[in-house]
């Protein structure tokens, strides 16, 4: 009998994404969003790394429903900027969740920086805490360099500004599937299969 994870999530299409890694990890989980629990309040982003806000969510997600729980956080760390916009990712312009303004102002703020400094990366970090009070929490990255202008439109947030090491195309300009092989996310919701292997073990 598969058992019941709820991923700390309201998009779908990370659902469908986790689900699809799930899958062919041979894992039988019965993964639902936060969708299937419309009490479950918003959990408040006050920690101070990705691994602190991932296993926050998770933590609060799993205490609600009493269920094991997934959660994640992520965000762009650019070079010329000390890290950031790193946590503040989504509210870097102020507003969370405004894209356009976020990436914006990303692009003012490296004006002025040569294309030889303007190195950043994605970070992910996911996490899963248990109903018995055991968490973990993993972490994945994807290295790159920030353009000048956006290009493409398959991707969101900052994928339009952002070259993979190695690459031509932004990440808002490759096919869904070849980003989702490669991102940090992709790379940090891979790195927790074996761990739900372990955790989840009948």
């Amino acid at each position: 009998m598969s058992i019941r994870v709820v991923l700390a999530t309201r998009n779908a299409h990370k659902v469908i994404e986790l689900r699809r890694i799930l899958e062919e990890a041979g894992l039988d989980i019965e993964l639902v969003g936060t969708d299937e629990y419309p009490d479950l309040p918003d959990v408040a982003e006050t920690g101070s790394t990705f691994a602190a806000n991932a296993l926050l969510k998770a933590r609060e997600v799993c205490e609600f429903t009493g269920l094991p729980a997934i959660a994640d956080d992520s965000g762009l760390a650019v070079d010329a900027l000390n890290g950031m916009p790193g946590i503040f990712s989504a509210r870097w312009s102020g507003a969370h969740g405004n894209d356009r303004a976020n990436l914006e102002l990303v692009l003012g703020q490296l004006t002025d920086v040569a294309p030889n400094r303007r190195g950043g990366a994605f970070h992910c970090a996911a996490a899963i805490a248990l109903p018995d009070g055991d968490a973990r929490v993993v972490e994945g990255t994807v290295e790159g360099t920030i353009i000048d202008a956006p290009r493409g439109s398959n991707g969101f947030g900052y994928d339009p500004i952002f070259v993979p090491l190695g690459g031509n195309l932004t990440l808002a300009e490759i096919a869904p599937a070849e980003k989702d092989a490669m991102s940090h996310r992709g790379n940090a919701m891979r790195a927790l299969v074996p761990v739900l292997k372990e955790l989840l073990r009948p």
